[in-house]
């Protein structure tokens, strides 16, 4: 695909800050409170330099504590402001479940609609750099499960560069899933497109043969296997979910329809996951489209080890997408 002549170069880490910098300028309720946000410049460098833009009272450095400074950002948000709580991986987030969960996602529901929580938490998830089992969770499809939320996961720089806005503007909350092994990724920000969709999936490659349903970081990996099978004559047709509550059924039943053939690739593990929810739902409403069985890919069922090699083969790779998804044309 060609890229506008006038397309901006930059990485996945970039146009989180580019997004974060842009809300902070656009509206003065908004602020950023995390740890290490502020003269550290946030642990994957993504608010690098905004303390010294906008100050101490909007870029805020909070002490070890997710129960309490995401509950201020709740308390916040029902005040009126437009908080983004950084959570520094996905994992600590637990620390926060009864804010997020019991808080943020039902006091619009429990008050009648009297209060709404326009709060947007980012955080990073995944696994890919030795950060071993307690800090390589893939906890997005946990959310997920929570009505209430909103469960976000920009897998490219447009993306993450405008899905912040468009969760700001929303009045219930709004989780932003930030992959690790994304941030050093580059890509082209097209001007001519100031906003995104946070209710839609997104058709990111075209194909006949067979479906690959994804997200996050499984997304360039999907893409990568895709090239590898159009060498041998498979098409697939890559679906990005982007958002996994509410998930767009609509647009995965229609690429299965158009290939008749599923694999879901998620690194989450496989029991309770994102990827058996689709599997269901696919199983539901769309069975008379299958002419084969719904496979998927997902991290092997151990917390994720440190040893490099041990991880690599835990996570979801881009020779397990190819060879099930060759399976399920050429069986045996």
């Amino acid at each position: 695909m060609n890229e506008p002549a006038d397309a901006q170069h930059l990485t996945y880490r970039e146009a989180c800050r580019q997004a974060i910098r842009d809300a902070l300028m656009r509206d003065t309720r908004t602020f950023v409170m995390g740890e290490d946000v502020g003269k550290y410049g946030g642990c994957y460098a993504v608010t690098k330099g905004l303390l010294d833009e906008f100050g101490a009272d909007r870029i805020i450095d909070t002490p070890l504590a997710e129960n309490s400074f995401t509950g201020i950002g709740v308390g916040a948000a029902l005040a009126g402001l437009r908080p983004i709580v950084e959570i520094m991986t996905c994992n600590f987030s637990l620390l926060a479940l009864d804010q997020i969960m019991n808080n943020a996602a039902t006091l619009p529901h429990m008050t009648g609609g009297q209060f709404a929580v326009p709060l947007v938490i980012r955080m990073a998830t995944g696994g890919g750099r030795q950060l071993a089992a307690q800090h390589s969770h893939s906890l997005e499809g946990w959310y997920a499960h929570i009505p209430g939320l909103k469960v976000l996961a920009p897998a490219t720089v447009e993306d993450a560069r405008h899905m912040l806005a468009a969760a700001l503007a929303d009045p219930n909350p709004v989780l932003l899933f930030e992959h690790i092994m994304l941030y050093n990724t580059e890509g082209e920000l097209d001007p001519g497109i100031s906003a995104v969709d946070i209710s839609h999936a997104k058709q990111r490659r075209a194909g006949r043969d067979v479906s690959l349903i994804t997200y996050g970081n499984s997304l360039p990996k999907c893409l990568a296997a895709a090239d590898v099978l159009a060498a041998e004559g498979i098409e697939a047709d890559v679906v990005d979910l982007r958002v996994l509550r509410p998930l767009d059924m609509a647009t995965v039943v229609a690429s299965v329809t158009r290939t008749h053939r599923v694999l879901i690739v998620d690194e989450g593990w496989k029991s309770g996951s994102i990827s058996a929810e689709i599997a269901a739902r696919l199983a539901e409403d769309a069975l008379y489209e299958l002419d084969a069985p719904i496979r998927r890919v997902c991290s092997r069922e151990v917390p994720v080890p440190y040893a490099a090699h041990l991880e690599e083969a835990v996570l979801p790779s881009i020779g397990d997408i190819v060879s099930v998804a060759r399976s399920l044309l050429k069986p045996g």
